[in-house]
């Protein structure tokens, strides 16, 4: 991925990092400079991920675990930018989701970010950081999506943290934004989406008429994190191809 970009001496913590999106986000900023805190549950993606990032910095935690979160995140050096990805779903219909699976959605979906931005911003905030938060929502918050009730409900609280974030730490020189991606051209989503019974009715809706690969969100995550990007704050910024426009 090309860039012109330059994060050298900024500290970037990335949620979700040890596969998809937020590896790719890793990869991206370690690519720009950046020193990337990889935070993921699964130590062996962090293993491979640093073994292909030399210098990131990666750190195995449950994020679902609010305090074990702030034990170990607390530790870390200031951040500059803080990129929310890590995000679990379970499809289930509107008259079948359950509790159980609502609330294992809603922890890492939205209390988890909230937790960790929490963490960060009073860090920034206490070391006069003007930094930049960008949570990773989805298209599903803003349009309804069959089976997904739960999970698009944990998109739409994130895009409402994400107003609230840039209103209450604006004022701290903090931005807060967010991005909202169609379907992604992950390992896992290549799997999930490949089939044309499934994806088709999907692509039929996207006037671009293809779903997005990993960097095509790399890149407008790398600009909110950026200098560029100075004066935008509390955006919901859709990655969809025209999904939401039709």
């Amino acid at each position: 991925m090309s860039s012109n970009y330059n994060f050298s001496g900024r500290n970037i913590l990335v949620t979700g990092a040890g596969s998809g999106i937020g590896r790719g986000i890793c990869e991206g900023l370690h690519k720009v400079g950046a020193t990337v805190y990889a935070v993921s549950q699964t130590q062996k993606n962090l293993d491979s991920l640093k073994a292909n990032c030399p210098g990131m910095v990666t750190v195995c935690v449950n994020l679902s675990d609010w305090d074990k979160t702030r034990e170990v995140l607390s530790a870390l050096p200031p951040m500059h930018g803080l990129v929310n990805n890590a995000g679990i779903s379970t499809l289930s219909s509107f008259l079948e989701a359950s509790p159980q699976d609502f609330d294992r959605i809603f922890a890492c979906n939205v209390r988890a970010a909230l937790n960790v931005s929490q963490i960060v911003a009073k860090q920034m905030i206490e070391h006069k950081i003007a930094g930049s938060i960008v949570n990773v929502s989805s298209q599903a918050s803003r349009a309804a999506l069959k089976d997904h009730v739960i999970y698009s409900s944990s998109k739409g609280a994130m895009d409402s943290m994400t107003a609230n974030g840039a209103l209450e730490l604006g004022p701290h020189g903090i931005r807060v934004n967010c991005i909202n991606p169609t379907v992604v051209m992950t390992e896992m989503g290549r799997m999930a989406w490949s089939d044309p019974a499934k994806g088709g009715p999907m692509l039929a809706k996207i006037p671009l008429g293809r779903f997005a690969e990993v960097e095509e969100v790399v890149k407008p995550t790398l600009f909110l994190l950026s200098d560029d990007s100075s004066m935008i704050n509390g955006i919901i910024l859709p990655i969809d191809g025209g999904f939401l426009a039709t």
